[in-house]
C-alpha cells in the first residue's frame, strides 16, 4: 500500500518527533542525577536504576513489540505507545520517591520499545524504494539528533527549572506527534494472522535484558565483576536458546516464529544492520567522553558543554542531506527515475565511515589546552560522515524487509543496534577509565582521596579542588585527555573497519526479497482460502 498522498510526508514528520523524544530520554536524565539524589533521597543504586530501568525494558520489549504491530496494526500500537509515553513522562516529572520514578521510567521504556521499531516499520509500507532514503534520513536523523540535544536541553532546563522539567518537555512533543499520527498516518498490518510466539518472547526478552544489564554492570564495575559476568553469560545462553527455538518453530508445519531468521541470508539486511550499529559506536564515544572533558577538565558548565556539541548536529544535518541526495535515483531526460542511485550503497557507506575515521583521528590529538574551534571542526566533520553513513546502512537493512513483516524485521534491527550500542559504550568507557587510572599519579594522597580521584575525572577534579591543588588538577586533566584520545583512536579504528566491511560485503543495491513464509504461515493462508 504505497500512497502518493503528500500526507505521508507529514506523517513521517510525526514519526521523527516520536523517535526524537525517545532519543532525548536516553541522555537527558544524566545531568539531573545529582539533583535527584538530593531531592528524592536516592541511593547510588537508585540512581543506577533511574537510568537502567529505561534501557533494560526498552531492550527486552523490542522484538514482541514489532510482531504485535504486524498483527494488530502499526498505527494502532504506535498511537497507544505515544499516549503511554506521554503519561509516563508526567509520572516521572511528578514522582515523589525513588521507587515511583523507577516505576515510571520502566513504563517509559516499554512505550519507547514500541515507538522505535514501528517508526521504522512503516517506512517500507508507505514509501517506494526511491523515496525510502529520504524517509530514513528523517527518522534516523531524528533518532541520532536526540542524543546530543539531550545534554544541551537538559542543561538549560536544569539551570532554569526543577528536575521534573526534563520529563515534561516530552509532553508537548508527544501531543503533536500523536495528533499527526492519528490524522495523517494510514493503518497497516500483516495480511496473515500472526500468532504470538510466547516461548520466543520470554527467551528473547529475558536474554536481551540480562545481556544489557550485564554489560551495563561491567561498564560500571569492570569486566571482572562477578554479577556482570554471570548475567552476561545467562543472557547469551538465553539468546542462543532463542535462536535454536526459532529455527525449530520455523520448521514446524504450524509454526510462526517471532523473528524470520531467513533475513540473515540477505547480505543487505545482515551488513546494513551491522554497519548501522557500528555507526553508533563512534557517536557514543563522543557523547560519553567529550562532555566530561568540557565539564571536568575545561571547567565549563552543563549548558556550555552542550552548546559546544552543536557543530556535531550541524555536520549531521549536512551529512543527511548529502547522503540522501547521493542515494536518489538518476533521472532520465523525461524526468522519470531510472532506478540507479547516483552513488551505490557500498561506496557511500565506505565514504561516510572514512570521513568519520579521519575526523576521529584528528580528535584523538586533543590536548588539555586545545581550543573550542579545534573541537568544533572535528565534531562537525564527524557529524558529516555520520549523516552520510547512517541512513545508507539503515536503508540497506530496511530494503531487505517486505511490508508484510516490516514490524518484526524493524524490531530485530532496532534490538541489535540497541544491544550493540550498549556494548560499545561499556567497552569504550572501560578503555577510557583504564587509561585514565593508569596515567594518574596519586602518590601522597590519603587512601580515600586517592580512590575518589581514580574513580572518575569528576572525582579527581573534586579532590583537587578540595585540596586546592593546581598540580593535581592538571594531572587529572592530562590523564583524562590521554584516556579520551585513546578511546577516540579506538572509535576511528572501528570506523575504518566498518568502511572496509562495507566495501567487501554490502551489496551495491538492496532489493526487496520475495516474502519468505514459514510452513505454518502457508498453512494458515491455505485454510483462510
Amino acid at each position: 500500500m504505497i500512497s502518493s498522498d503528500n500526507r505521508r510526508w507529514w506523517a513521517l514528520g510525526a514519526l521523527a518527533l516520536s523517535v526524537l523524544v525517545v532519543g532525548l530520554d536516553l541522555t537527558v536524565l544524566n545531568l539531573a542525577l545529582p539533583t535527584l539524589a538530593a531531592d528524592l533521597h536516592a541511593s547510588t543504586g537508585d540512581l543506577q536504576w533511574f537510568v537502567d530501568a529505561y534501557s533494560l525494558v526498552l531492550a527486552a520489549a523490542l522484538l514482541p513489540a514489532g510482531l504485535l504491530g504486524d498483527r494488530f496494526g502499526r498505527k494502532k500500537l504506535l498511537t497507544g505507545a505515544l499516549v503511554v509515553f506521554g503519561a509516563a513522562s508526567l509520572a516521572c516529572a511528578y514522582s515523589g520517591s525513588a521507587g515511583e520514578l523507577i516505576a515510571a521510567r520502566t513504563v517509559l521504556g516499554l512505550a519507547a520499545a514500541v515507538i522505535l521499531p514501528l517508526s521504522l516499520a512503516v517506512i517500507p509500507v508507505l514509501f517506494t524504494a526511491a523515496e525510502r532514503p529520504r524517509a530514513i534520513a528523517a527518522v534516523g536523523g531524528a533518532t541520532f539528533l536526540g542524543f546530543p540535544i539531550g545534554p544541551l536541553l537538559g542543561g538549560w532546563l536544569l539551570d532554569h527549572f526543577w528536575w521534573g522539567s526534563v520529563f515534561l518537555i516530552n509532553v508537548p512533543v508527544v501531543v503533536i506527534a500523536l495528533i499527526a499520527v492519528v490524522l495523517l498516518m494510514p493503518e497497516s498490518r500483516s495480511e496473515r494472522r500472526l500468532r504470538l510466539d510466547v516461548p520466543g518472547v520470554l527467551m528473547s526478552s529475558g536474554g536481551l535484558a540480562a545481556l544489557t544489564y550485564g554489560v551495563i554492570k561491567a561498564g560500571q564495575n569492570g569486566w571482572s565483576d562477578g554479577t556482570a559476568v554471570v548475567t552476561m553469560a545467562a543472557g547469551a545462553v538465553a539468546l542462543a536458546a532463542f535462536v535454536l527455538w526459532e529455527r525449530r518453530v520455523t520448521r514446524r508445519v504450524n509454526g510462526q516464529p517471532l523473528i524470520n531468521l531467513t533475513l540473515f541470508r540477505s547480505a543487505s539486511f545482515t551488513w546494513g544492520t551491522a554497519l548501522s550499529t557500528m555507526v553508533s559506536f563512534a557517536l557514543f564515544g563522543i557523547l560519553f567522553g567529550v562532555p566530561q572533558y568540557f565539564r571536568d577538565v575545561r571547567g565549563i558548565d552543563s549548558l556550555g558543554s552542550g552548546l559546544r556539541l552543536l557543530p556535531l548536529i550541524g555536520g549531521l544535518v549536512a551529512g543527511l542531506a548529502i547522503g540522501q541526495r547521493l542515494q536518489s535515483p538518476v533521472k532520465t531526460p523525461a524526468g522519470e527515475p531510472a532506478g540507479t542511485p547516483l552513488v551505490n550503497a557500498k561506496v557511500l557507506v565506505a565514504v561516510g565511515f572514512a570521513v568519520m575515521a579521519a575526523a576521529l583521528a584528528v580528535g584523538a590529538g586533543t590536548t588539555i589546552t586545545s581550543g573550542t574551534g579545534f573541537g568544533a571542526a572535528w565534531f562537525a566533520v564527524t557529524g558529516l560522515g555520520l549523516g552520510i553513513a547512517m541512513p545508507t546502512a539503515l536503508n540497506a537493512a530496511l530494503g531487505a524487509l517486505t511490508p508484510e513483516r516490516s514490524g518484526s524485521g524493524s524490531a530485530l534491527i532496532t534490538a541489535l543496534r540497541q544491544v550493540g550500542a550498549t556494548i560499545g559504550v561499556a567497552v569504550l568507557g572501560t578503555v577510557l577509565d583504564s587509561v585514565y587510572r593508569g596515567g594518574l599519579t596519586v602518590t601522597g594522597l590519603p587512601a580515600a582521596s586517592a580512590a575518589a580521584a581514580r574513580s572518575s575525572v569528576a572525582g579527581g577534579a573534586a579532590v583537587a579542588h578540595a585540596a586546592q591543588s593546581a598540580p593535581l588538577l592538571h594531572a587529572v586533566g592530562v590523564a583524562y585527555v590521554h584516556g579520551m584520545d585513546v578511546m577516540l583512536w579506538v572509535c576511528a579504528g572501528i570506523a575504518v573497519a566498518a568502511a572496509l566491511l562495507g566495501l567487501a560485503f554490502l551489496p551495491r543495491r538492496s532489493t526487496p526479497p520475495a516474502e519468505v513464509a514459514t510452513p505454518g504461515e502457508l498453512l494458515a493462508e491455505a485454510r483462510a482460502e
